[in-house]
């Protein structure tokens, strides 16, 4: 079973039905327990940044997940879930993340329309087994309006130019996969995606 963790942000039913048309077992969960029971965590997330870490904080989930995590669990983060990882985010005031990996969350400026919202393509820098049968410039669907910059470029998966502005798209190291984009509205892609977190979980 994969764990789609719940902590009042997103909608969580929609990744799960992706979840499911991929032919795997995802149930959402709001206990400690039962990610840790699971054999792959999913943390997804839309909306604000603070409130996504007070609600984890508020129900006892950070701890599990980066416990999780450090034990080699299978980990895929969707969206704040990708942002989340890092140690802070811009938005609004510095507001500290779950610190796995060294960098931060930072808006996009310029001329350009904010939030990105729509379709647009991944260029990878790797190839881990997460990304077989996804070619190169296939398109996913997005909507945010802050990304991540992590000060390790080896983290980085794939990137993708919004407007001349090239930001990390996704990134992957060991256990863990995340994602800027929404996998569970990206069509037949993203369920090639949600597909190969399943064979990693197994």
């Amino acid at each position: 079973m994969i764990a789609i963790v719940d902590y009042g942000m997103g909608n969580l039913r929609s990744v799960q039905k992706g979840f499911e048309k991929a032919g795997l077992d995802a149930r959402i969960v709001t206990a400690a327990k039962d990610v840790r029971d699971a054999r792959g965590v999913v943390l997804p997330g839309v909306g604000a940044f603070a409130a996504a870490m007070e609600n984890l904080d508020k129900n006892g989930l950070t701890d599990v997940i980066l416990d999780e995590i450090a034990a080699g669990k299978p980990f895929l983060g969707i969206c704040l879930g990708l942002q989340m990882l890092f140690e802070y985010s811009e938005e609004f005031k510095r507001v500290p993340g779950l610190a796995l990996y060294k960098g931060k969350v930072v808006r996009f400026t310029g001329d350009m329309k904010v939030p990105h919202m729509g379709w647009n393509q991944l260029e990878f820098r790797k190839r881990p087994p997460l990304s077989d049968g996804i070619p190169e410039g296939s398109f996913f669907y997005f909507v945010h309006s802050y990304y991540v910059a992590p000060e390790d470029d080896s983290l980085v998966l794939t990137v993708t130019n919004y407007e001349g502005v090239e930001f990390v798209s996704s990134i992957a190291k060991d256990n863990v996969t995340a994602v800027q984009f929404h996998p569970e509205k990206s069509q037949r892609m993203g369920l090639k995606l949600l597909q190969n977190f399943g064979k990693t979980v197994g």
